[in-house]
C-alpha cells in the first residue's frame, strides 16, 4: 500500500461490498448441483435446499447451474433461464431474502460436459468428438453457435435481475463450454477462436462483457474461473492469469472465484479428499455400473485433502490482481477463513462443510473454536441424482 500503509485485515463476520451489493458477512455458500428441478423448473426442494444455508447465516447462497439455454444443461433436471422459470426463481429469491441473506444465480454453459442424450440435443464443443458422458457426438460450436451462446448469458443474466437476484456468477471453469474453450487439449481449432491465449479467451471475454453490457452496476457479477486444469495439456496457472488480468481489465466482473479441475477430465482436482467410486456406479444400470466400478478411479482420481487446498496457486492471483478474490477450497472453520483474509482475499466460498452442517456458520460465529463434521468423503457427489445431501446426516 501507499507509503508503507499497513493494510488492515478485514473481519470475515462483518459486513462487506460485492460490487453495488451489500453483503452482511464476506461467506458465500458455493455452487453446488442440488439436483432439485426435475422439470427444469424451481422446486420446494430447490428453494429449501437454499433456505437452509441462508438460515444457517451465510452472507449470500449461489443457485448451481442455471444453463443459458437447453443444450448448456449438463443433463435435463436442471434449471434453465426462459420465461417459464421465472415464477419460480422470485419465489426462490423472496425466501432468501426473507431470512436476510443476498442470493447470486451461476450461469453457465455446460458444453461439452452437457449429457445431449439427456438434454435431447447435442453437446456444444470447441471441437466436434465423442463425448463419453453422453455416448453420442459433440458438435463443434460454429460462429453463429457461440454468437447466441453469448446473447443467451446477457438475457439469462437479465431474467436473473427481473427474478430478483442480487448477483449472477459466470462459470468460466470446469471444462464447461467457455473454460473449454480456454484449454489447449480440448480446444485445436483454427479460425478466430483458436490458437493463441486471446483467441481461446474470446468465447470467456466475450460473454463477460456481454453480461456487464447488460446489467450494468444492477446486480454483481462475479465470475468462476480455473486457475489451471489439472490435466495435460489442460490451461495453467500462467495463462489463466492472463485472462484473469483481462477480466480485470475489462471491468466486466466484480470478483473472480478462483477454482480448478475439469468435471471432463479430472473432478477430484477441484474436490480433494475420497473418490466414492462405489457409490457413483450404484446410480447406473448394470452393465455401466460394472464398467464404472472398473475403470473409475482412472477418472475419479484421488488427491489428498488439507484445508486451503487451493491457496497455493490463489496468492499467485492475489500478488497479481487488484480485482476482488474469493477463495475456496477446503474452508470449514473461522481458522481457515481468518488465514483466508489475512492472505488478501476478500471473500470465502464453502460447499461440502454446509450440506453436512448449513447452520455451520452461525455456530462459528457462537464458538469461534467451533470444528466442521464434513470429513471430506465426498459421498455427497452421487446424491445429485437423487437430490444433493450429505449421506451422513
Amino acid at each position: 500500500m501507499a507509503g508503507g500503509e499497513k493494510r488492515v485485515v478485514p473481519d470475515v463476520l462483518a459486513p462487506a461490498r460485492l460490487g453495488p451489493l451489500r453483503l452482511r458477512n464476506r461467506v458465500i455458500k458455493a455452487a453446488t448441483f442440488e439436483g432439485a428441478a426435475p422439470e427444469a423448473l424451481v422446486t420446494q426442494e430447490l428453494i429449501d435446499y437454499h433456505l437452509r444455508p441462508a438460515e444457517g447465516g451465510v452472507g449470500m447462497t449461489t443457485v448451481a447451474y442455471c444453463a443459458v439455454s437447453p443444450e448448456g444443461r449438463t443433463e435435463r433436471r436442471q434449471v434453465w433461464m426462459r420465461g417459464e422459470a421465472l415464477p419460480g426463481l422470485r419465489r426462490l429469491t423472496e425466501a432468501v431474502h426473507a431470512t436476510g441473506a443476498a442470493v447470486c444465480a451461476q450461469l453457465g454453459h455446460a458444453g461439452p460436459v452437457a449429457d445431449g442424450r439427456s438434454n435431447g440435443v447435442a453437446s456444444l464443443a470447441p471441437m466436434g468428438g465423442f463425448n463419453a458422458l453422453s455416448m453420442r457426438r459433440n458438435k463443434a460450436a460454429t460462429a453463429e453457435d457461440i454468437a447466441r451462446v453469448v446473447t443467451a448469458h446477457a438475457d439469462a443474466a437479465l431474467l436473473a435481475a427481473e427474478a430478483g437476484f442480487d448477483a449472477v456468477e459466470i462459470h468460466l471453469g470446469h471444462n464447461y463450454l467457455a473454460s473449454a474453450f480456454l484449454s489447449p487439449r480440448l480446444n485445436r481449432r483454427t479460425d478466430a477462436y483458436g490458437g493463441s491465449l486471446r483467441a481461446r479467451a474470446a468465447v470467456a471475454l466475450d460473454i463477460a462483457r456481454a453480461v456487464r453490457e447488460a446489467l450494468g452496476d444492477r446486480l454483481a457479477i462475479t465470475a468462476k474461473l480455473n486457475m489451471k486444469d489439472g490435466a495435460p495439456g489442460g490451461i495453467t496457472v500462467e495463462e489463466s492469469l492472463q485472462v484473469a488480468r483481462w477480466l480485470q481489465d475489462d471491468g466486466s466482473v466484480d470478483a473472480l472465484e478462483l477454482t480448478a479441475g475439469s468435471s471432463l477430465l479430472n473432478p477430484m482436482f477441484l474436490f480433494r479428499g475420497d473418490a466414492p467410486v462405489t457409490e457413483f456406479a450404484a446410480n447406473f444400470p448394470l452393465p455401466q455400473r460394472v464398467a464404472i466400478r472398473a475403470l473409475g478411479r482412472a477418472f475419479f482420481r484421488t488427491y489428498p485433502y488439507r484445508p486451503l487446498y487451493l491457496l497455493e496457486d490463489a496468492r499467485r492471483f492475489r500478488a497479481a490482481l487488484e480485482l476482488p478474490l474469493i477463495l475456496l477450497g477446503g474452508i470449514t472453520d473461522r481458522e481457515g477463513m481468518d488465514r483466508a483474509m489475512a492472505e488478501g482475499f476478500d471473500f470465502v466460498a464453502m460447499a461440502r462443510a454446509l450440506l453436512h452442517e448449513p447452520d455451520l456458520l452461525r455456530r462459528i460465529a457462537g464458538d469461534a473454536a467451533t470444528v466442521s463434521g464434513c470429513i471430506h468423503c465426498n459421498r455427497c457427489m452421487p446424491t445429485i441424482y437423487t437430490g444433493t445431501h450429505c449421506p451422513l446426516v
